[in-house]
């Protein structure tokens, strides 16, 4: 595997490479990066990932300097993965200078997540937005687990024309059916235990609106409940649109089931795709 950090260099690296699928991440890497790289493997010839912590994306009560640096362990894990190169940027590489131009995403970014992290997406957009233009890939890889994240960058990669194919990777779960995180690591054997709720309830409403109920406020209130009478702090529990993440309408039938709640100290999120039954309506 090439490591690079100078941009120069890393597109030096990158001519003649045939087609190149790309992997942004933040680093500290746990099983459901990996599962995104050995996806990329069928999309390209060359598969390059980056580690960068943005602080772009950090909000002002959200501490970047205590964000996990397990560079050697993520190396050893994309090597494993059967990474190409890897694109590993100081901060100094990727802004030079003040970042002053940014992507601004419309009034999506501000709702669901971008409710309780302002200026989350403006960061993502942005930085991503630059990632690729360095890298230039044909395609993209980010998880579904993210569900906000990868709507945000599918629909800016489509508006700006960028030609580049943005793959959404199924999220990756533990046996209990806890969306694998970094986070998971904070949580106590007790809180670890009790993790697994969060997906059941997205799950029980899936169920329920397969078969037949469009009261989404209440399934969105039954499950807040659920989970706070839990031990959780609740953020919110949306029923959406899978396409730009709005409020369903009467027939609309693609849908996406997310939420984020606490518990403890960790913030989880989560998110189910609810495809309607065929025999549903």
């Amino acid at each position: 595997m090439q490591i690079h950090s100078p941009i120069p260099e890393l597109r030096a690296a990158l001519r003649n490479c045939g087609r190149v699928v790309f992997v942004p991440t933040m680093g500290n890497l746990h099983a459901g990066h990996i599962a995104l790289m050995t996806q990329a493997r069928a999309h390209g010839d060359t598969v390059v990932t980056s580690l960068f912590v943005n602080r772009l994306q950090f909000g002002p009560n959200e501490d970047f300097d205590k964000y996990p640096r397990t560079f050697a362990a993520d190396c050893e894990k994309l090597q494993a993965a059967g990474v190409d190169v890897l694109f590993a940027p100081g901060e100094n590489d990727l802004y030079p200078e003040p970042q002053e131009y940014l992507v601004d995403p419309p009034a999506i970014q501000n709702q669901l997540e971008g409710e309780f992290r302002p200026g989350h997406f403006r960061g993502v957009a942005t930085v991503v937005l630059k990632l690729f233009n360095i890298v230039q890939p044909q395609a993209a890889i980010f998880g579904k687990k993210d569900y906000q994240q990868l709507m945000v960058l599918r629909n800016m990669t489509r508006q700006l024309a960028l030609p580049i194919e943005i793959v959404g990777g199924e999220t990756v779960r533990a046996d209990d059916g806890l969306a694998l995180s970094s986070r998971n690591g904070y949580l106590s054997p007790s809180e670890r235990a009790e993790a697994p709720r969060l997906y059941r309830v997205l799950n029980a409403i899936r169920e329920a609106v397969q078969g037949g109920d469009r009261d989404f406020a209440k399934l969105e209130r039954d499950a807040a409940v659920e989970l706070d009478r839990n031990g959780w702090k609740t953020d919110y529990v949306a029923v959406r649109q899978q396409a730009d993440l709005q409020v369903p309408g009467a027939a609309e039938q693609a849908l996406v089931v997310l939420a984020a709640s606490r518990l403890g100290q960790p913030r989880l999120i989560d998110n189910i795709e609810i495809q309607p039954l065929q025999n549903a309506y």
